[in-house]
């Protein structure tokens, strides 16, 4: 391939909730409860990272009393835009994100990978990390990591039961209580602390500049790809939407801009030159400079800050992955003063190290063979359209059945629209939110956009997968057939607990 192909900005993460649209929970928060059958799981690839519940009654039992206190806060799709509440909770906590610096990602698509490959590369050059991403795949515990590893449950019940009382005290001084999502990034803030960290990489939950998250100042700001979600929220064009993604970059800081779209791109470095941050851009100072699929994964040439990472194996699959790994190194380089106070390129060695170990649990996984069964939490077109480009260019499918479980406040014609030319037939579901679009209300979409043909409803997720499990089986043992799970976060985790990868 040519140096720095052109991107879509279409091409990012289709799997990185932005925390408000997916993460409100019943209070055990994605776990479904004994009595679901766990099916078939023959011929299924190693768990992942993900963790279970605690085999500890007792832990367990506190874990879910914990989840359950949360679970009465504002959930995080209701918002009143402001840091005011999360600002008074860090001064009693006595500023705990002031006592290590920060790497802050904002953007649409593509955050938690971003900040997962981030991690995974100042940890292999012997830093502490603390990682804050959201939504979580099936625990709540996976939202804060430590050394690029869940924190256990222990110490995310003791975490919380610590800052408890200076959460109440806050309570009671503001006019609405701290939401669900501003109690978890105090939780964060100060387990980082306590920890402690060299650096924290922190993934926005919404937006940007009235962001819980964003009471840091962090010396490296990364846009992922930008495009239209909750524009309720945020705005009805990419311009409007990087308006309020750009509070993120601070004064004097370095900006990693992933290739956006004409608009948001002028915002964003109209927002640099105001606060004199330094911009690095994707397509000009880094970006990918060659991809083939490999087994696994990938094997990529990147161009960095720095100069040329040659032979990257990265084991997650699609375009949209590898443009995440060129951001991800921009990112590392930057925080290490490669390209300004430093000419010469990280440790290429220690890079494709850390690039090897990545995970991204519900990105493309396989969690099943014969048939092959993959996970992938797409929720909006611009991710939808990226999946299915990885699945074309990854499996060769004889025949895909899809399985989709939406929630409500979705584009879910776009999405359907976007799985349409590589579903043979779609399975309509829905997961157990309360948020969960209705089963019938979407599959009314799916008959408009396939046909009724190639349109089946179980309201039920296991029976939605059996159906599709089935549906791919009759093509034979060696013929190709193939399911995925897509639509939600909450989707993704529930099948994962489903299919025994829990």
């Amino acid at each position: 391939m040519s140096e720095f192909p052109p991107h879509d900005s279409s091409e990012s993460d289709p799997f990185d909730e932005i925390v408000g649209a997916e993460t409100e929970r019943d209070p055990d928060l994605a776990v479904i409860e004994a009595g679901s059958r766990t099916l078939r799981t023959q011929g299924g690839p190693p768990q992942s990272d993900v963790p279970a519940r605690p085999a500890d009654p007792a832990t367990d039992q506190a874990l879910r009393e914990v989840e359950a206190e949360l679970a009465t806060r504002w959930g995080e799709t209701k918002l009143e835009p402001s840091v005011a509440r999360i600002a008074a909770l860090m001064d009693v906590l006595g500023e705990p994100q002031r006592s290590y610096p920060s790497i802050h990602i904002t953007g649409t698509n593509g955050k938690t990978s971003t900040a997962r490959m981030i991690e995974a590369l100042l940890g292999a050059f012997e830093l502490r990390t603390g990682r804050y991403t959201s939504p979580h795949v099936q625990s709540i515990t996976e939202r804060i990591s430590l050394d690029g590893a869940p924190v256990d449950a222990e110490r995310f019940i003791e975490t919380y039961h610590d800052i408890k009382p200076y959460v109440e005290m806050v309570d009671a001084q503001q006019e609405f209580r701290l939401s669900f999502f501003e109690v978890l990034t105090g939780m964060a803030y100060a387990a980082f602390a306590d920890a402690p960290v060299d650096v924290a990489v922190v993934e926005v939950g919404m937006g940007g500049s009235w962001d819980a998250t964003n009471v840091i100042d962090a010396d490296v700001a990364v846009v992922t790809p930008i495009d239209l979600d909750h524009t309720d929220r945020l705005g009805a064009t990419p311009g409007e939407i990087a308006a309020e993604k750009a509070g993120v970059v601070k004064q004097g800081a370095t900006v990693i801009l992933a290739q956006q779209p004409v608009d948001a791109a002028q915002v964003l470095l109209k927002k640099a030159v105001e606060v004199d941050a330094t911009v690095a851009r994707e397509g000009l100072e880094f970006g990918v400079v060659s991809r083939q699929v490999a087994v696994g994964g990938q094997l990529l040439t990147l161009r960095g800050l720095g100069g040329e990472y040659e032979e990257m194996f990265l084991p997650l699959h699609g375009a949209y992955q590898a443009h995440n790994a060129a951001v991800a190194l921009a990112a590392v380089e930057a925080f290490f003063g490669v390209g300004s106070q430093r000419p010469d390129p990280l440790d290429i060695d220690t890079v494709r190290k850390a690039f090897a170990a990545v995970a991204s649990p519900g990105r493309l996984e396989i969690v099943r063979r014969s048939p092959t069964v993959v996970l992938d939490a797409a929720h909006n077109p611009a991710g939808a359209r990226a999946t299915a480009e990885g699945i074309s260019e990854v499996f060769d499918f004889s025949r895909l059945i899809g399985v989709v479980g939406m929630s409500d406040d979705k584009n879910a014609r776009g999405l359907l629209e976007a799985f349409e030319p590589i579903f043979a037939e779609v399975v309509i579901t829905q997961n157990s939110s309360h948020r969960a679009m209705d089963a019938d209300a979407l599959a009314a979409l799916a008959v408009e956009v396939f046909g009724e043909d190639r349109v089946q409803v179980e309201p039920r997720l296991d029976d939605a997968l059996e159906a599709a499990i089935t549906l791919a089986e009759e093509e034979g043992e060696y013929a190709g057939g193939g399911v995925l799970v897509t639509g939600s976060v909450i989707t993704v985790g529930e099948a994962r607990l489903l299919l025994g990868r829990g």
